[in-house]
Formats: C-alpha cells, sequence, structure tokens
C-alpha cells in the first residue's frame, strides 16, 4: 500500500516533470517493493538497510535494468524527501548502479517487413487496412507504440509529410511519413469512416477501440502482428510493435543516415541510446572503410 509520501512523490512527478503513467506506475511499483523490503519503510530506514534491500533484488532475479530503475526510483525519492524536509540524511546516495550490458534490439530484414505487409493486407476487409496502416506507420515514423496508438485522427486528416509527436518528457518531435504509408493512413480512414454508424459522434483517435482507453491497445496490437507473423511465415517471437521502430532506426542506419539524424527521429535524449543500433550496421561500415580510408584501398 502506497505511503503519503510516495503519493506526494508520484504527484510531483506527474505535475513538474510530465512523467507519463507507465512511467508513474513503474516508479510506484518500485517505491512499494522499497517501502515493503527495506526495514522501517522508506522514512525510517538507514543506508544498511537499503542496501541490503537492494542487493536482494539481484537474488530475486531481477534484471539489470529493473535493479537500476528501482534505484533510480528510491535516489529520486529521497532528494524530493530531502527537499520536503521529511528526511535530513539520504540513506541512497552509497547505492551503485548495476553492472549491465546492452542488450542488441531485436530487428526485421527489409524483405520480412514486405511479408509482414503482405500478410496483414490478405486479412479481410477493414481488419486488413487498419494493420496494414498501423505497420505501415510504425514502420515508415519509428513511433513508440504509446505513440502510434494515440495519434488522433485529426491529425492524419490533411495527409501530412510529418506527424508532430508528444513523446517521453513531453518533448515534441516531428515523425516522417513516407509515400506508402500515406497511402495506408487513407485507405484505412475510408474504411474507418465507412464502418462509424451513421449520425455516431466520431472518436477523436485514429485507431479506435472499445477498449477503456477508447483506441486500439499495444497488447490487441501485439496480437494482431503475431497473426500477421505467422502467416508471413516469420516466427512471432521476433515480432512486436517495438521490433517495427527497431526496424525503422536500423534500416535507416544501414541505407547510411547520420546517427544524430537517427537520435532526433526516434525521440532519444541521449545518442548512446541510439548507438547500440549501429550493431546492424556492420558490414556497410566495414565496406566504408575498406572503400575510403587510405590504407583500406589496394590501389
Amino acid at each position: 500500500m502506497s505511503t503519503p509520501q510516495v503519493e506526494a512523490f508520484l504527484e510531483m512527478m506527474a505535475v513538474e516533470r510530465d512523467a507519463s503513467p507507465h512511467t508513474l506506475s513503474a516508479y510506484g511499483r518500485d517505491l512499494a517493493d522499497a517501502e515493503a523490503g527495506i526495514p522501517g519503510g522508506l522514512m525510517r530506514g538507514d543506508e544498511t538497510g537499503l542496501e541490503a534491500w537492494y542487493a536482494s533484488l539481484a537474488r530475486r532475479g531481477l534484471s539489470p535494468a529493473t535493479q537500476a530503475r528501482r534505484r533510480s526510483a528510491v535516489r529520486q525519492f529521497y532528494r524530493f524527501a530531502l527537499g520536503e524536509g521529511w528526511r535530513v540524511d539520504d540513506p541512497s546516495r552509497r547505492l551503485d548502479a548495476p553492472k549491465q550490458g546492452r542488450s542488441l534490439p531485436r530487428t526485421l530484414a527489409g524483405d520480412e517487413i514486405d511479408r509482414l505487409l503482405t500478410a496483414a493486407a490478405a486479412r479481410d476487409g477493414t481488419a486488413g487496412q487498419r494493420l496494414v496502416a498501423l505497420v505501415e506507420l510504425a514502420y515508415a515514423s519509428g513511433l513508440r507504440v504509446s505513440e502510434l496508438l494515440g495519434l488522433k485522427v485529426e491529425a492524419v486528416r490533411r495527409d501530412p509529410a510529418f506527424l508532430i509527436v508528444r513523446g517521453k518528457g513531453g518533448k515534441e518531435r516531428l515523425a516522417p511519413l513516407n509515400a506508402s504509408a500515406r497511402e495506408a493512413v487513407k485507405t484505412w480512414l475510408v474504411a474507418r469512416d465507412a464502418v462509424r454508424p451513421e449520425k455516431a459522434p466520431d472518436s477523436p483517435w485514429l485507431f479506435p477501440s472499445v477498449s477503456a482507453k477508447g483506441h486500439l491497445t499495444s497488447r490487441r496490437f501485439a496480437q494482431l502482428l503475431d497473426q500477421a507473423a505467422v502467416d508471413a511465415g516469420i516466427d512471432p517471437a521476433r515480432v512486436s510493435p517495438h521490433v517495427l521502430r527497431h526496424a525503422f532506426a536500423t534500416h535507416l542506419l544501414e541505407g547510411g543516415a547520420d546517427l544524430r539524424v537517427v537520435q532526433t527521429l526516434l525521440g532519444h535524449a541521449d545518442i548512446a541510446t541510439t548507438q547500440i543500433y549501429t550493431h546492424v550496421a556492420t558490414d556497410r561500415l566495414t565496406q566504408v572503410v575498406r572503400d575510403k580510408h587510405p590504407l583500406g584501398r589496394d590501389d
């Protein structure tokens, strides 16, 4: 059960730092775990108890990424507690970040994207048109799944070449739409509008649904991709909404795009996050060195 201090901290994160609901939920779980695992809880715990709780995370099998997030949550909470005058010390100051190797992102080859789109288009009626629009938009723009499913229909009514996306931290960026994505969206809009009951108010969402949020959920999108992957002869374990974002980034780099440009298009605050995609361009980079570097030439 959340304490008043944790509730106040999460409210601050939402209002002052514009944290997303997903981030708030994750931090809430992290702090609840700390509250339960630290002797005396967050407000009365000391360095010894906090370090013992933190050491237990690895023993419980939590990934380094999850450990790092829990460390971040408690450190931010204690900084907030100091500022509010609830504590006069910060017991989290000596917590060391877990050592973690960054895993390589899963991606798909260009021909696999084509097969996935073909399988999506083969589905009957509006279901196929919707899935094609989803895949084309995700692959053409590199949108996060929350950004994609949260698109408003008015954002695409005028067939824009770019979308203005509000991403993490409330930061806005431009997301490009290529010709095939724009055609897929136009086809979907015709189908979408045709199935709306006469005189019923239009949904504000591009991909409306009967879900609580009013638009298609990420879980349902993932299920649809799984089905399309099976039809396309692709292992569904290799396909997800986020894999389409990975494919967008890796294929841009393979095509010679500048890393800074890809960083901007993905909305990454730190270029180190974008650099993970360069692993897929090894062959192309080797060829560039061989062709362009003076010592790499045969002549």
